[in-house]
């Protein structure tokens, strides 16, 4: 009998624990009257950009605030939350809050200044609105300095060629997720990337774009309209080697101005390949002023390049704002382009012209230069002139370009009726897709842990207060980082920097900060093999017809006119559009 008291006490005592271990907004589930208390607010970088992610711990009259749920910041850095507390614990009471993220430095004990009571319900209730918006600065932790060695690692073992490309992409790939899951267990300042974050960074509408180019190319290949191209561009240049490198690089930026520029490597490599091999000169010295050409015609408007894709949306400019203040200097740099690749590859082109003209433009009327399935070719005509009509109308349309690709590739896949597991194994080019895949990995652990913004704080304490250093800094910073470092993440990161550049430094209200940003980032791409996506895909559509193109020889060839194409615009920007 006397073990009945005992155990009921033990049992009363089990059920007052949670009440007395746990307090706050979740824990009290007596009935009212209640403090209830809303508090909101946005977590920004130096920048204003949202910081997402981010853990906030509570603490009233220095007590933590024990939740059922963890409260988080959403993607773009805003947060809100829900406290109950007993009827009258607010009054004069302090509320607190501490902020932690990885590889931004912890915030602690941030006083909410303001608490102001909205109303009182019929049962007694009162509620609270509070507000409170905060800054993260960066943290240099052991996560930076790994993520920096890895991106450098990359571009040395690519530049060097200890390893191929891919190979050496996904090598860095799976540096800085391991390290996140096994040290950053440990220690959150070995946190690099989330796993979700990294397959976030991914950009499926550049992956899924190319996969579906690449599918539309190899069947449109089929019809034997690129070996007919490949004769009527010699024919044309009359078996002048100067004048047909000049037509095809013309030809190439004016493309690339209206589609984006990998389209356009898609499509006229082929071409390119063709001509090269039955001129019997290697396809490189075609292909890199190519693919020179065509990132500078893409610069010209706004659905050439992605940066300016997202430089339009961010800014609100138009295309035909692109037209106007970049067409032309775009041109400038195409025809100077145009001279310095005829010099630089004048030996290569002058043995070829030295050839019997009139035997090659009999070898081009054999049937390897006829159209082979003309109905085929009108099916791919339709498709294809459908497709860029849906690239041109994609703004509007507020459709991704990887749609407007793959519903053309899909189209063509039924009416041609190819095997499509032959397609698939042999016409993607799946190493150089991976590669894009692992990169983006790689920069996004860079950027995550702060090291792409560091660049971006740099740029804006060196401009302050003059539009001539402002022009110059971020057009060549620019230049530099996006020969390096993919130029999507980069010009994601340094729109805010521009936008708020734009609106304090005068002179600069025009918007000029913006076509220095639009110039740099694209132009620089040009700078290196793995600068700008089209490179990657000329690089390894070569690679794969047996012509390899080295990270330092297309550095030797490309970077000089990058430099002069930087210059060029310097010149515009300062003496036409000031």
């Amino acid at each position: 009998m006397k073990q009945k008291p005992i155990l009921f006490a033990f049992v009363v005592i089990l059920a007052f624990i949670p009440g007395i271990l746990c307090f706050g907004a979740d824990s009290l589930k007596a009935n009212g009257p209640f403090d209830v208390l809303v508090i909101s607010g946005i977590i920004t970088n130096p920048q204003g950009k949202g910081v997402k992610d981010c853990a906030l711990v509570f603490h009233l009259n220095n007590q933590k605030i024990e939740l059922e749920k963890a409260i988080t910041s959403s993607r773009d850095g805003t947060y809100e939350a829900e406290l109950r507390f007993p009827a009258g614990r607010l009054a004069g009471a302090q509320l607190a809050l501490e902020i932690s993220k990885p590889s931004y430095q912890r915030l602690e004990r941030l006083v909410v200044d303001e608490i102001t009571r909205e109303k009182i319900d019929d049962k007694g209730n009162s509620y609270y609105l509070a507000h409170k918006n905060l800054t993260l600065k960066r943290a240099v932790t052991p996560a930076f300095w790994i993520a920096a060695f890895v991106l450098l690692g990359v571009y040395v073992l690519i530049a060097f060629e200890f390893m191929h490309r891919t190979l050496a992409a996904f090598l860095g790939a799976a540096i800085i997720l391991f390290v996140s899951y096994t040290a950053g267990a440990l220690n959150a300042d070995y946190v690099i990337i989330t796993f979700e974050d990294a397959t976030a960074a991914i950009d499926l509408n550049v992956i899924f774009l190319l996969m579906a180019m690449m599918i539309m190319v190899s069947i449109i290949e089929k019809t034997g309209v690129f070996q007919w191209l490949a004769s009527r561009s010699y024919q044309l240049s009359r078996g002048n080697v100067f004048v047909l490198a000049t037509l095809l690089m013309f030809i190439t930026a004016v493309i690339s101005s209206l589609l984006d520029n990998v389209t356009t490597m898609l499509l006229i490599i082929p071409v390119t390949l063709k001509i090269a091999q039955a001129l019997k000169i290697n396809p490189v010295t075609l292909l890199i002023p190519e693919v020179f050409a065509s990132n500078i015609g893409g610069t010209a408007t706004l659905i050439g390049d992605p940066p300016n894709i997202m430089i339009g949306s961010f800014a609100h400019l138009t295309f035909v704002d692109f037209v106007y203040h970049l067409a032309l200097v775009c041109l400038i740099c195409l025809v100077v382009s145009i001279v310095y690749f005829m010099y630089w590859y004048k030996m290569d082109f002058s043995n070829s012209s030295a050839a019997d003209a009139g035997k090659m433009m009999d070898h081009f009327k054999t049937d390897d230069y006829k159209i082979k399935d003309k109905t085929l070719l009108i099916y791919c005509g339709v498709v294809l002139g459908m497709t860029i009509f849906l690239f041109i109308a994609h703004g509007a349309l507020k459709m991704p370009p990887s749609i407007a690709a793959m519903t053309g590739a899909a189209i063509l896949l039924v009416v041609s009726r190819v095997d499509i597991v032959e397609t698939l194994e042999h016409e993607i080019e799946w190493p150089t897709l991976i590669f894009f895949m692992m990169l983006f990995i790689v920069v996004a652990g860079a950027e995550e842990t702060g090291l792409i913004q560091i660049i971006a704080d740099w740029v804006n304490r060196i401009s302050k207060g003059s539009i001539v250093v402002a022009v110059l800094v971020i057009l060549w910073v620019s230049a530099l980082a996006s020969s390096i470092i993919d130029n999507i993440p980069f010009t994601a990161t340094m729109l805010p920097i521009v936008a708020y550049l734009t609106e304090v430094v005068p002179g600069a209200q025009g918007g000029i900060l913006w076509w220095a940003l639009a110039l740099g980032a694209c132009l620089g791409g040009n700078g290196t093999m793995i600068g700008a996506s089209a490179n990657v895909v000329t690089v390894g559509m070569a690679e794969r017809e047996g012509y390899s193109i080295s990270f330092m020889e297309y550095l030797k060839i490309a970077f000089v006119p990058m430099i002069i194409t930087i210059i060029l615009s310097s010149i515009w920007l300062l003496v036409i559009k000031m």
